[in-house]
């Protein structure tokens, strides 16, 4: 017998292991920005917190993704990728909404810009603006955010043309 007679033959990774692998892999890039209060709150030097919270905020979850798709392989990255985003549209706001809806929205999205805005200034004259509560501030963050929901997907067209220096608006009479 030769010696390549006792060796056992190399069994190639199924792909399956690489797609999990691959996924933790994106779910621990993804998730490490959750260990920025960790680093703020240790007893390291200023400008060492500083580095690791900017890293783990920009610059480990992309690193942590080209590696995922470097174990998944572009296929495998492209099943994740597609499975996410059915699954994430199910979240997504309708593009039409009624015109209740849509005053609502906007009601919803003005009012946090508007008290942000006016808050510093009455601040100085009312004791109820001058130190909001972070929970208050929170509240309307929240309020902003689900505006853009309640509004619909043709508002993020609309919010989106605003950054387009070629964008023209054509008035529909209804």
């Amino acid at each position: 017998m030769s010696d390549n007679q006792h060796l056992k033959p190399i069994v190639p990774q199924k792909p399956k292991i690489k797609l999990i692998l691959g996924s933790l892999i994106l779910a621990v890039g993804f998730l490490s920005p959750l260990l920025i209060p960790l680093v703020v709150t240790s007893n390291w030097s200023a400008s060492t917190k500083s580095i690791i919270s900017g890293l783990l905020a920009f610059g480990i979850p992309e690193v942590f993704m080209i590696v995922a798709v470097a174990v998944m392989g572009k296929k495998g990255y492209e099943f994740i990728k597609s499975k996410t985003i059915k699954y994430l549209k199910r979240f997504a706001p309708p593009d039409t909404v009624s015109l209740f809806r849509y005053r609502m929205g906007l009601i919803l999205f003005s009012l946090p810009v508007l008290i942000g805005i006016v808050q510093p200034y009455i601040g100085h004259f009312s004791t109820i603006f001058k130190d909001l509560p972070i929970w208050f501030t929170m509240v309307l963050d929240v309020v902003f955010i689900s505006s853009f929901f309640v509004l619909g997907g043709d508002f993020w067209d609309k919010l989106s043309g605003l950054f387009k220096y070629d964008v023209r608006v054509t008035k529909t009479h209804k």
